[in-house]
């Protein structure tokens, strides 16, 4: 079967309005006047913005972009600079998706949904995709409406879309500027909470592996609600051991409400006091204690999530209400081991005793309970850990991760935790489709699993759809600002995929700052700094490199990456060449 090269390409489309009344009316003037905005507005926009005009179809225009933002910001300039000057009037659709090229010319979904955009746009305005919206969000001087959902036609799938306008834009963006001066832009209206580490109340520094485990317990059961934000374990337990002031946790995790409580567990009998504080406010939503059988713990955090739930005024749907009640399992002692490598597996120090330990509990967990599908997925996730940290010196870790990943899934299909290890087996498989499958069925289970989120991002990078990656990396920095560092990595690596060379540095930049021994994003930024020109920054890095890690290879480090498409690796290769850094 012959390959069909294809690309992904934002493609603007511009079309005249009223050009057939225009026309008829007089048509050396209209010529004239489309002739003098195209020489003095449309294509000094087009070139100060890197677009290539591939094709002229009397009034309307094609126009390819290798950045989703410049083709947007080429249109708002476009639109701005005919803004009441009575002259030529453009509607302007923009699209971002795969293009096959042929020639100097291009054809595709892309470029076919971007022209059936255009016609959408209000005279003088710009209709965009969901995908470019998405993309370009807080990243352009505007802000687009939704306009729904609309069929196109020889396109057999509703598409959401976008408008904007500069007149209504004029009325609207300095007050949300203003509104927004001291604080981060919030691009999701749901209430958003923080749970804080239970206290320890049992006089027993062993048992805080127990007050823990029911924290992230609680808080797996809430991330399972769709109508809630939840911040994740890694960012809420930095917390740990601290006194703080709730509104400044609140502030700083951008939540609008934080749960605090207390675990006290004598032998067979448990006190949990739990109470849900109004971050804005200071103000007890909700507040209770419980003194129960450890066999009722499961009961407790059903309760506890059900309380919270109803305290912020959110709906369970009936999925959502049959997920949260489901018991992992009836074993009790199987239980406490599986919080036991849990804890071992997720705390901070990780190391082959850590690895060893984790392995260790999960293992007796599953011979007590041979159906405790989380348990075989805490297996998988200890093996990949391995199998990416070479601790215990098994040369089949990948393969056990697998093997584990799989016997989870039989036991526990509808668990976010056993589809998140799936995808990340079938990631280190190089099944890339069916990783960002399995990833997606975990976040449909649990929307707010910021450790999936990102993984997905991850997948769409290797699999060719970096700009559609960024999203999902940004909304898992939103729930887990604690890993913001790691993420911002990736979000380097998907800006370097799509040839956005500056954004690449800027996100390598910040993620060194953050961890100034890197080696991984260093190598990257090279690459992005060559394709950019700048050689002699790119081998100030690499003399940092060479001092970090003497050994380090970009060639080794670009095998190792799984990517689909080879003119993806080719691009990061003939950077590093560009930058003149040797080996």
């Amino acid at each position: 079967m012959e390959h069909t090269n294809r690309r992904l390409a934002a493609i603007l489309a511009a079309d005249v309005v009223g050009y057939s009344r225009l026309m008829a009316a007089d048509e050396a003037g209209t010529l004239s006047a489309l002739k003098t905005h195209r020489e003095q507005v449309f294509n000094p926009a087009v070139a100060r913005h890197k677009g290539r005009v591939f094709k002229l179809i009397g009034d309307g225009t094609l126009v390819e972009f290798g950045s989703v933002v410049d083709a947007v910001n080429c249109a708002i300039a476009i639109q701005n600079a005919a803004r009441g000057t009575g002259g030529i009037t453009l509607r302007i659709g923009v699209n971002l998706g795969d293009v096959i090229p042929d020639g100097d010319d291009v054809y595709g979904d892309g470029v076919n949904v971007a022209a059936r955009l255009e016609p959408l746009s209000v005279p003088g305005g710009i209709c965009v995709s969901a995908i470019v919206n998405e993309s370009v969000r807080s990243r352009v001087d505007c802000v687009f409406e939704d306009g729904g959902e609309v069929y196109l036609k020889n396109i057999d799938h509703p598409v959401r879309v976008w408008k904007w306008h500069p007149d209504a834009a004029a009325a609207t963006v300095e007050p949300q500027r203003a509104a927004s001066a001291d604080t981060r832009p919030r691009q999701d209206d749901r209430p958003s909470i923080a749970v804080l580490p239970f206290d320890n109340m049992s006089g027993d520094p062993e048992q805080e592996y127990f007050s823990d485990g029911i924290t992230e317990d609680i808080i797996t059961d809430l991330s399972k609600v769709a109508g809630i934000l939840v911040i994740a374990r890694n960012s809420s337990f930095a917390y740990k051991r601290k006194s703080v002031d709730i509104r400044s946790v609140a502030r700083e995790l951008e939540a609008t409400s934080v749960l605090e409580g207390s675990i006290r567990r004598a032998g067979e009998r448990v006190r949990i006091t739990a109470q849900l504080i109004d971050a804005v406010t200071g103000t007890h939503l909700w507040a209770e204690r419980y003194d129960r059988d450890l066999t009722d713990i499961f009961a407790v955090q059903d309760d506890v999530t059900q309380r919270i739930v109803e305290a912020l005024k959110v709906t369970l749907t009936p999925g959502e209400m049959a997920r949260i009640s489901v018991a992992p399992t009836t074993n009790m002692q199987a239980h406490d081991l599986f919080l036991r490598g849990r804890e071992a597996l997720l705390g901070v120090s990780k190391t082959r005793e850590t690895f060893q330990e984790a392995v260790a509990r999960f293992t007796q967990a599953v011979e007590l309970d041979p159906d405790f599908a989380a348990a075989y997925a805490g297996l998988a996730h200890a093996y990949n850990h391995d199998f990416q940290n070479r601790w215990s010196g098994r040369s089949d870790s990948k393969e056990l991760s697998e093997h584990y990943s799989r016997i989870a899934l039989e036991k526990g299909p509808d668990d976010p935790y056993v589809r998140y290890m799936a995808g990340l087996a079938r990631f280190w498989q190089r099944d890339l489709s069916g990783s960002e499958d399995e990833i997606g069925k975990s976040l449909d289970l649990s929307p707010s699993f910021a450790l999936a989120m990102a993984a997905r991002g991850l997948v769409r990078i290797y699999r060719g759809a970096p700009l559609e990656a960024i999203s999902d990396l940004e909304n898992a920095i939103r729930l887990d600002p604690a890993l913001r560092h790691q993420y911002l990595h990736f979000i380097g690596s998907a800006h370097l995929v799509a040839s956005h060379y500056a954004e690449a540095v800027d996100a390598f930049r910040e993620r060194i700052r953050l961890v100034p021994d890197t080696d991984l994003s260093r190598g990257l930024m090279i690459s992005a700094l060559g394709h950019l020109g700048r050689v002699d920054d790119a081998q100030e890095v690499r003399a940092e490199l060479k001092r970090l890690k003497p050994g380090y290879s970009f060639e080794d480090h670009v095998a190792r990456l799984p990517f689909t498409d080879p003119a993806d690796t080719d691009r990061l290769r003939a950077g590093w060449a560009k930058a003149d850094v040797g080996d």
